[in-house]
Parts: C-alpha cells; sequence; structure tokens
C-alpha cells in the first residue's frame, strides 16, 4: 500500500506560498506559507500534518494494542505536539510529545501503560520519524 501527498512552492522563503493535496482529496490545495510555519498565519504547516498523523497513526495503534489484550476502548483521544527549534544545524524537529486520554470502563492502569507505551513505539509514524530517507530528485530546466 502507498499513499501520496504533494506540494507546490513558488516563490521565495519568506514572501513565497505553497500548497499541499493529498491524493484522497481531503488535503485539495491548502495553502501553506512562511507565516503559517514559523509565525501565526493562516493555513497548515509540515509540522501540523506530521502532529495530526502521528496522533492518528498511535490512537489506532493503541486501540490495536488493548484489543490484543482483550480491552475494547471507549474512546482515544491524542494530541501530539511537534516542537520545531532552531539549532545550530538549522530548524529542526526536536520533540514529539503526546497527550492521550483514553476512556476504559473498568480499564486495568497496568494493562493500559503496557499498551501505551508498545503503541507509542510500534505505531508506524513513530517509526517513520527515524527511518532512513530516500529521494530521487530531478532538475527541470
Amino acid at each position: 500500500m502507498k499513499r501520496k501527498g504533494s506540494a507546490v512552492w513558488r516563490g521565495g522563503l519568506k514572501d513565497g506560498k505553497g500548497i499541499v493535496s493529498t491524493d484522497s482529496g481531503v488535503l485539495a490545495n491548502t495553502q501553506y506559507s512562511f507565516s503559517t510555519r514559523f509565525e501565526d498565519g493562516k493555513g497548515t504547516n509540515p509540522e501540523e500534518l506530521i502532529a495530526a498523523a502521528h496522533a492518528g497513526c498511535f490512537s489506532m495503534a493503541l486501540s490495536a494494542q488493548l484489543g490484543g489484550a482483550g480491552i475494547t476502548p471507549e474512546q482515544i483521544q491524542t494530541t501530539a505536539t511537534v516542537s520545531l527549534d532552531k539549532t545550530d544545524g538549522g530548524f529542526a524537529i526536536t520533540a514529539i510529545h503526546l497527550d492521550v486520554v483514553a476512556k476504559i470502563p473498568g480499564g486495568d492502569k497496568q494493562a493500559f501503560e503496557t499498551a501505551a507505551n508498545n503503541a507509542k513505539t510500534g505505531c508506524p509514524v513513530s517509526k517513520v520519524l527515524n527511518a532512513p530517507i530516500t529521494m530521487d530528485a530531478r532538475l527541470e530546466t
């Protein structure tokens, strides 16, 4: 299975503008820019999209882990906070923090903590954040 997202950027870093889209059409020409990434401009940014993807992936992974332990959650709510900081090597994602609230009537605390830790390390988005990155780059003139 492969999923695609695309971006188009026009102009310089600070005065340019871009759009991001997904093949599903959920995001279609959604605006992003320097101001949406580093200031409070209207639109999205890569770090926000990574946070949403991580929160969604983790929630599903936690549900699977709990299911493997015979536990069905009523609700899992996850907020991922991605920190983008200026480092000596330029800007970098320096941390991701997951805030998780799971509603499991009669749930076992130890079983939940084990499932949550397994989901944190096992969800595909957690794994990709440390994965090798490959690239094909083509210049059109």
